[in-house]
């Protein structure tokens, strides 16, 4: 499930990999290659704040963030980076709202989120250590190696492996912890985006002894008119075969954008170990039961820019499991620039859930942020 307070899509290794792709010596020395490095970072303020109808307690805390990493400049086609992220408590509503509840955790007030080596050469990149990476079913931070080619016209491949992995941002951080326990997810994708107006991404994951899972999605784009349709499944070595499918309709007409879609997952066990690593299906902040067994999901999301301020309302309907419990989230977001490097934002969401099976029970809950980027 995916915070619509932090960004999204497409794979930030690929992006990263392929800004590079053109062979340059660089600098002359690993001296000067150090000197043309590059400093980035930020700082942020966060609060949360949850009303819950199971248990009638309130729960939130504030936290502050500061983010610091540095890139080196190219040395006969390598590249290094390194990135640091600390945390502040700044009050809670609860004794452990900020560290012990089901909403979020902090694990650690700091924590070493990038560290990682790059090889680029003209249409081929590899790098490894730890990096970010958002592919379909893998995100976050990761322990990995991940080399991408794009020597094929209007086709980028990437190949990875990912044995350890992280959350961490201004509203929790986690320690990195096994993939797999320790024996990891390897991942071949691929992007081709040769035919006009369609992109098609087939991939296919293998995490030993657990499951292997393959699928193909396919991204149709106009001026005014688009389309996702994306099916996956799995064969699972413990349990019975997860699949998933998912189709989108959205528009931008006049400034106004909106969007309607369908996710439905396997009967018996839902999409079983796919979304283990991280998911870029859901619409939803919360989307506790998007990818439970025999789920059904239709939303409907309208945006509109006015006056600087990005506002979009979400709404959606789950319906799963063999008592056909029903789940409906309904996110409102705004988002405003103070200056191109200052930017603001807050969700208020609200989670009915009458299964009565969760402690996400009848959630209200407010998120915001500040977030000031270098």
């Amino acid at each position: 499930m995916k915070n619509l307070l932090r960004g999204q899509t497409i794979s930030l290794v690929a992006c990263g990999l392929i800004l590079t792709s053109t062979m340059s010596l660089g600098a002359e020395t690993i001296d000067s290659a150090f000197k043309e490095g590059k400093v980035s970072g930020s700082l942020a303020l966060y609060g949360e704040k949850h009303d819950k109808t199971a248990g009638n307690l309130d729960s939130g805390f504030g936290n502050g963030n500061a983010t610091i990493g540095y890139e080196t400049g190219s040395f006969y086609g390598f590249t290094a980076k390194a990135e640091f992220k600390g945390n502040l408590g700044l009050g809670e509503i609860e004794k452990n709202d900020r560290d012990g509840n089901s909403d979020s955790a902090f694990a650690n007030n700091a924590l070493m989120t990038e560290a990682y080596i790059k090889y680029t050469t003209e249409g081929f990149a590899i790098s490894a250590g730890r990096q970010a990476i958002d592919l379909e079913w893998l995100g976050d931070y990761n322990e990995s190696v991940v080399a991408a080619i794009t020597a094929i016209p209007d086709t980028t491949i990437v190949l990875g492996f990912a044995n350890r992995q992280a959350e961490s941002g201004i509203d929790l951080s986690e320690d990195f912890t096994d993939i797999n326990g320790s024996k990891g997810v390897y991942v071949v994708d691929a992007k081709y985006a040769g035919l006009k107006d369609v992109e098609l991404n087939p991939y296919y994951y293998s995490a030993p002894n657990l499951a292997d899972w393959y699928g193909l999605k396919t991204i149709f784009t106009t001026e005014y008119f688009g389309a996702i349709a994306h099916y996956a499944a799995s064969n699972e070595e413990t349990q019975k075969d997860g699949s998933i499918g998912h189709i989108e309709l959205n528009t931008t007409l006049e400034g106004v954008s909106a969007a309607v879609g369908y996710i439905k997952a396997g009967k018996d066990v839902g999409a079983g170990s796919m979304s283990k690593g991280g998911d870029n299906i859901s619409p939803f902040d919360t989307g506790n039961n998007t990818y439970s067994a025999d789920a059904k999901t239709i939303y409907g999301s309208l945006g509109y820019t006015i006056v600087g301020i990005e506002l979009c309302a979400l709404y959606g309907e789950t319906k799963y499991g063999t008592n056909d419990y029903k789940e409906t989230e309904l996110n409102l977001t705004a988002g405003y620039s103070i200056t191109e490097s200052i930017k603001t934002s807050i969700l208020y969401g609200v989670v009915n859930e009458d299964s009565r099976e969760t402690s996400f029970s009848d959630d209200k809950y407010v998120l915001a942020s500040v977030e000031y980027t270098f």
